[in-house]
């Protein structure tokens, strides 16, 4: 206890030493608690005497659901395992976590009581922890302190408060002292300490390298020493915890230098991890970036994707304990990933994004069983679909620009036979009807494309298109081929032939493609679509679609005649195919 004091600024070695270090000089009183602290690693609380109520101090565990304002200024509610420093009548302080407003020193404080503790570290983990209150004081007592320092961490805060503050101090301190942590004594082996750091040091040295700081050391037998940790060390409680200072002691520049014996032949990476970088690699090179999102999202994130309750993704596997309300189940659909990483983008004016994702789904079996675990590739477009430059005007990017990145991709990955066909407008579930398309290989889906849903950007509050890819990885990659064939550069030129079919509007024009490329006629080597017309004379439930098929021999430059006979029967069976008509 010291009185007589009086509150005011700290002379300036005092600040600048607190400044250094990233602390905010208060007043002398607080500032020589401060100081103590970092210099002894013992934390400090110094009270006004003359606001406890009965003039002392009483330590308890708080009543549930108790009230506490805290230096902070935040009022707190207790829990009945936390311990609390009370006056005569309430809490003063949550006991190594930080002091109340209550008791704090003011400019027109005259006593200070100057209290110095030991607590236990889990409590005060336990502590801090749960009322999410961090503090110079609960991070090193969670770490653990000198429990025999308190004293003089207390004798050297009174020094610097009498010196300071041109008080009085009172004789004798208030001390008890009950179950103190007892020292602990470690058996070292030198063979073993020496087999650990690769050295050859001997028996005698280990002993005086730990003797000079303050480790009490005792001989057992010619291999084995007892080592009696100080208090102060409250890091070394096992046999490699001393190793550890032997080495320091010696210097680590004393320990020699090996090299792991490996084989001097590269083992070949695994297939699996070869076909994901490629996967990688095509869409960076095509102007995407890779986006990495938790695996734990909100537990509404399924309702906000539109998943109803037949749909397998709404079964979401609940977090035990989770970090936040934000992490509570794991992920049934990488979209949402995607998508509030869009969020996070566009609050931040970055309004043009390309985005892809690799990574597991989880579908809940049950709280009792692992889920099934489903590895997806999912991308996401915003903004513009080119930039503005000085000949060319931005614009908006399109289901197009998506839709050609996942051809892109498929045909980067030697992935044949693709089709993309519009989706059913009932089995749009997070896409818009209208504007999302299967993507299928051989009959089998591989996932879908399309414009997201406006009601479900409504639910991210995103008020900018984006366009989507979600495709399974393992269904991808089973029809990547594993051998390359390698065909001949082609000796003779190629020629072309257009043709032009009015057909049903309805009727996807990638089916006319497909019909040509598997129609097994000899010397056609490709075929794309060039034009689509609607409208003007056309009647209304029909198209005008216009093809542009390549001729080419391996083995002779081809003449008009042959070609022209061909194309007319491929024309033929098109128009008979498809119900066509050739334009008049």
């Amino acid at each position: 206890l010291v009185t007589g004091i009086t509150v005011g600024p700290s002379p300036f070695w005092l600040k600048e030493r607190l400044s250094a270090v990233g602390l905010r000089p208060i007043n002398n009183i607080v500032d020589v608690t401060n100081f103590v602290m970092l210099e002894t690693g013992q934390p400090l609380h110094a009270f006004d005497f003359d606001r406890l109520a009965g003039r002392r101090i009483v330590v308890r565990t708080a009543a549930d659901g108790e009230l506490f304002t805290t230096l902070d200024g935040k009022e707190r509610r207790l829990e009945p395992d936390m311990l609390m420093i009370c006056d005569g009548e309430k809490p003063v302080a949550v006991g190594g976590v930080m002091g109340g407003l209550n008791s704090e020193i003011e400019d027109g404080t005259a006593c200070v009581l100057i209290e110095s503790a030991y607590f236990t570290p889990i409590s005060i983990r336990r502590t801090a922890k749960r009322l999410g209150l961090k503090s110079d004081a609960s991070h090193r007592f969670e770490r653990g302190v000198d429990p025999r320092g308190t004293l003089y961490a207390l004798d050297r805060a009174a020094q610097l408060i009498t010196q300071l503050g041109g008080g009085k101090l009172i004789d004798g301190t208030i001390d008890v002292a009950d179950d103190l942590p007892v020292a602990p004594t470690i058996e070292l082996s030198v063979a073993a300490t020496n087999r650990l750091l690769g050295t050859d040091v001997e028996r005698d040295d280990i002993a005086r390298l730990l003797s000079e700081i303050d480790f009490q050391v005792s001989t057992m037998n010619d291999d084995v020493l007892q080592v009696t940790v100080p208090s102060f060390r409250v890091d070394v409680s096992r046999p490699e915890d001393l190793m550890e200072e032997v080495a320091r002691r010696i210097g680590y520049d004393q320990i020699p230098v090996t090299f792991p014996v490996i084989p001097a032949e590269a083992h070949p990476s695994a297939e699996a991890f070869l076909q994901r970088q490629e996967i990688r690699e095509l869409l960076v090179g095509m102007g995407f970036a890779e986006a990495i999102t938790y695996s734990f999202v909100p537990a509404d994130a399924a309702r906000r994707l539109g998943f109803g309750e037949q749909d397998p993704r709404s079964r979401q596997l609940a977090i035990l304990n989770p970090l936040s309300e934000d992490q509570a189940v794991m992920r049934t659909s990488l979209v949402h990933g995607l998508l509030d990483t869009m969020h996070h983008n566009l609050a931040h004016q970055s309004r043009n994004l390309r985005l892809f994702e690799i990574g597991n789904i989880f579908i809940s079996r049950g709280s009792d069983q692992q889920p099934e675990e489903i590895e997806m590739l999912a991308g996401l477009w915003t903004g513009d679909g080119n930039h503005a430059q000085w000949h060319t005007k931005a614009r908006p990017c399109d289901f197009y620009d998506m839709k050609g990145t996942v051809e892109g991709l498929l045909k980067g990955l030697r992935v044949r036979d693709a089709c993309i066909t519009a989706q059913a407008d009932e089995q749009c579930i997070y896409t818009a009807p209208g504007a999302t398309a299967l993507i299928m290989v051989d009959g089998e889906p591989l996932g879908i494309v399309g414009q997201m849903h406006p009601k479900v950007l409504a639910a991210y509050d995103l008020r900018q298109a984006a366009f989507v890819f979600e495709l399974d990885v393992a269904r991808l990659v089973a029809r990547i081929p594993q051998r390359l064939k390698f065909r001949p550069l082609p000796k003779y030129p190629a020629t072309t032939r257009d043709t032009t079919l009015i057909v049903a509007r309805d009727l996807e024009a990638d089916a006319l493609v497909d019909f040509v490329r598997k129609a097994d006629v000899p010397l056609v080597e490709e075929a794309h679509l060039f034009d689509v017309f609607e409208g003007g004379a056309m009647a209304p439930d029909q198209k005008s679609v216009s093809l542009r098929i390549v001729y080419r021999s391996v083995d002779t430059t081809l003449e008009d005649a042959a070609v022209n006979d061909l194309h007319k029967q491929l024309s033929e069976r098109l128009v008979a195919h498809f119900k066509a008509d050739l334009p008049a």
